[in-house]
């Protein structure tokens, strides 16, 4: 009988084990991030009927909850602020705020004396959202506080300062990088152009592995180009048989294509779309019909949206869509890694309407549809709407992204009370950044009730900027909140925003450039750590002077600010904790856009300037003024940090000559290999009549070019003009007026495939020899 005892236990014991793993899967594979970091717990998560465990002490602690084990009851009280929950082991019933639960699984000691609770419910019962990833197995925790409800979106509308759109009427700086690398050392340096066959040239952009979008795109055999609301696909490889391939075209007043991708399999189109939707009827009590006449009721109100179609491309005689996606709202930017695409948009928060509401009835949250998914519009649920306690903007903010390479796998959308105006992204997270201003200080030193007659002009303190950055942590097409900070000041655009090593930084201007005073602008540069808390920062660079162009490259940030002259600032970015001004050079004029040419030497193109003295109406001197001049390229020697210099210049034009380079770094076709440097550009001359004589302003000039220039560069022999190339014919020219042309001929963009150089404008795309510019074939666009 004993010895039948000892076979039978082990049997029975072994078979309730295998019974209770059954129910136990191991969470070794199990990630659980919580705002874009990783958590680290002593023993990994489980998975217990379906649901996430994790160790008690590490999820409370890292939400921020005090937690209190009461070991004879075996119960688990946790306290945050105002909420309370209660949960006893081996009990499936928990409280919050005293409110019972039904949990669908109980927390549970393990074989090491470890207590496991279910994550979901912790996290969502201390105010965080929570998904899950099946596919990568990961748990994607938001800490942010939601919405939640209505009444709530009231509640945190009615605090905000400000009524005004900060969203749809808000306008991006041109926007959009320098960035994160594998190598650190070579980090800011321009992306190189992918090996392909035949060799051709891609579109400038910031971060190396992060492509922008732009109005045209190569793959080395075709040219995609958004063309007066129209996708024209044109094959272009072989030159002399150039040939439009095929136009994709939209409904008319629906679509309105912008910019697009292209890689070997997809093309993507991203344009604005608008629509009419009702409004619900205005509610009057005692049941009175609205006195309002048929044919204007129900109003409507626009919806415009941010639309993404994606083409299959592989067949170029059977292009075919195969997705759409929208987010409501108006286009911030977008960037592509790979497969995944990733796309900003905001939408105002309709403030006056949503306060006279007294529930939800019709479309107040955004929306956004899918084809992956049911491709019906759904509205944003407050439950999924985020908020930032310290600050509430009337605007909501939507972070979208989506895998091309995953076609059934709807968009995921991150949606908060709050505005972008710039983004930059790097390989591994999104930064998005929105100015933000506190109201002006009242008068100092007056007494409100003092007449106005009795008032002397006292100094006043201008409204502060500061400038709040959002960031996102970026996976497979997943953009995942991970913190924000905040700087003083304002940002120019994209390039001043980078990411090295971990590091953010940032340069910004506060102040009032035209003041003189303690509240003149000056010019700051800040470093954020991780987890976007300051670290270092170099501030009050150029006093009275504002930033035109900044380029971080690696170690090293370049900064030029402006007033009267052009000061170029190198500063040394390698101590995160300590940046500091190396050297600088003042030279006259100043730059748009920096763009690298090695680790030792960086092109600047703007505007060369001269200083004229000024008079004021008695003829009084009032000192000098700056006046911009023809388009300027300069070639900045940095080799010796201390002391830069400009080794090569050159000025194209007269006053009035102006490129699109110096708006959208994206018109710049640059290739040290090929010693190439490629430009549109509008040419004024002023001519010998036109002198201004002794006038206090420079006179402007009158129309002469408008084409491509095309130079050489090298480091010996600095620019060189290699040709001109315009699409205008002579008659053309002829009937140019004195500012203006036929813009459908105005060259936008120049690209190169193999041995040819393209040049394109809405009406015609021409091939060039690229050695020696003769022309090859021109196609007209219809």
């Amino acid at each position: 009988m004993k010895r039948y005892l000892k076979l039978v236990l082990p049997i029975a014991v072994g078979m309730l084990l295998l019974a209770s793993t059954a129910l136990l899967a191991s969470g070794k594979d199990i990630n659980v991030m919580l705002d874009g970091h990783e958590l680290s717990f002593d023993t990994g998560p489980q998975i217990v009927d379906g649901r996430v465990m994790v160790p008690l002490r590490g999820i409370f602690e890292a939400l921020g909850a005090d937690v209190l084990w009461d070991g004879k009851a075996r119960r688990i009280t946790a306290t945050k602020g105002e909420t309370h929950i209660s949960l006893t082991v081996n009990n499936k019933t928990a409280f919050k705020d005293g409110a019972s639960i039904q949990l669908e699984t109980a927390p549970y000691i393990d074989v090491k004396g470890r207590t496991f609770v279910p994550l979901r419910f912790i996290s969502e019962s201390l105010g965080a959202t929570v998904e899950w990833d099946q596919v990568t197995r990961r748990v994607f925790i938001n800490s942010l506080p939601v919405v939640g409800s209505f009444e709530n979106l009231k509640t945190l509308l009615a605090k905000t300062t400000s009524a005004g759109r900060a969203g749809d009427a808000v306008y991006k700086t041109m926007d959009l990088n320098q960035a994160e690398r594998a190598l650190a050392s070579n980090e800011a340096l321009p992306a190189a152009p992918a090996a392909a066959s035949p060799d051709y040239s891609q579109t400038n952009i910031q971060v190396q592995g992060v492509d922008e979008a732009d109005v045209v795109k190569t793959d080395g055999n075709y040219i995609y180009q958004v063309n007066n609301r129209r996708i024209v696909i044109v094959k272009a490889s072989p030159a002399k048989e150039m040939k439009v391939e095929s136009i994709l075209t939209f409904n008319e007043g629906e679509f309105y294509p912008t910019e697009l991708y292209v890689d070997d399999r997809y093309l993507v189109v991203i344009g604005s779309d608008y629509r009419r939707v009702p409004l619900p009827a205005p509610r009057i009590p005692g049941g009175v019909e609205p006195m309002i006449a048929p044919e204007i009721y129900p109003p409507f109100r626009s919806q415009n949206t941010v639309k993404v179609l994606v083409y299959d491309i592989t067949d170029k005689s059977n292009i075919n869509k195969t997705r759409e996606a929208e987010l409501e709202g108006s286009y911030v930017s977008s960037r592509k890694i790979g497969s995944s695409l990733y796309f900003v948009a905001n939408k105002y928060a309709d403030v006056y309407y949503i306060m006279k509401e007294e529930n939800a009835s019709g479309s107040l949250t955004p929306t956004y549809r899918d084809t992956a998914g049911t491709g019906e519009l759904k509205a944003i649920g407050y439950e999924s709407i985020h908020y930032f306690p310290e600050h509430v903007d009337p605007n909501y903010l939507m972070v979208a992204g989506l895998n091309l390479d995953e076609p059934e796998k709807e968009m995921t959308v991150s949606t908060y009370l709050g505005s972008g105006q710039n983004i930059y992204v790097s390989q591994h997270n999104l930064f998005v950044a929105v100015t933000q201003w506190e109201n002006p200080v009242p008068l100092r030193g007056i007494a409100p009730d003092t007449p106005v007659s009795s008032k002397v002009m006292p100094i006043t303190e201008p409204p502060k900027s500061s400038t709040t950055v959002y960031k996102f942590a970026l996976e497979n097409g997943r953009a995942n909140y991970a913190g924000k900070g905040n700087v003083p000041g304002t940002i120019l655009n994209q390039f001043s925003m980078d990411e090295h090593k971990g590091y953010f930084r940032i340069a910004t201007t506060k102040g009032d450039m035209w003041r003189n005073d303690e509240y003149t602008s000056k010019n700051n540069i800040y470093v954020l750590d991780e987890k976007m808390k300051l670290t270092g920062q170099v501030e009050d660079l150029a006093p009275g002077e504002r930033i035109y162009s900044v380029r971080f490259m690696g170690d090293r940030a370049y900064m030029v600010t402006f007033k009267q002259v052009d000061p170029l600032f190198v500063i040394d970015m390698k101590d995160p904790k300590a940046p500091k001004v190396l050297g600088k050079l003042k030279i006259p004029g100043y730059s748009d856009y920096l763009h690298p040419y090695d680790e030792n030497h960086i092109i600047g193109f703007g505007k060369d300037t001269i200083e004229l003295p000024q008079k004021d109406w008695q003829g009084r001197d009032t000192g000098t003024m700056a006046f911009y001049q023809g388009m300027k390229m300069a070639v900045f020697d940095v080799s010796d940090v201390e002391n830069p210099v400009e080794k090569f210049k050159e000025v194209i034009g007269d006053r009035g000559t102006d490129s699109e380079l110096l708006r959208n770094h994206k018109a710049l076709l640059f290739s040290k290999e090929k010693d190439l440097l490629a430009f549109p550009v509008t040419v004024m001359e002023v001519k010998q009549n036109q002198q201004s004589g002794t006038s206090a302003i420079p006179a402007y000039g009158e129309f002469a070019f408008q084409g491509a220039y095309v130079y050489g560069l090298n480091m010996t022999d600095g620019f060189t003009l290699r040709g001109r190339i315009t699409h205008l014919t002579g008659e053309d020219y002829k009937k140019a007026g004195y500012y203006g042309f036929d813009y459908e001929k105005s060259v936008n963009r120049i690209l190169y495939i193999g041995n040819n150089l393209y040049t394109l404008s809405n009406k015609i795309i021409q091939a060039h020899d690229l050695t020696s510019l003769e022309k090859i074939n021109a196609i007209a666009i219809q």
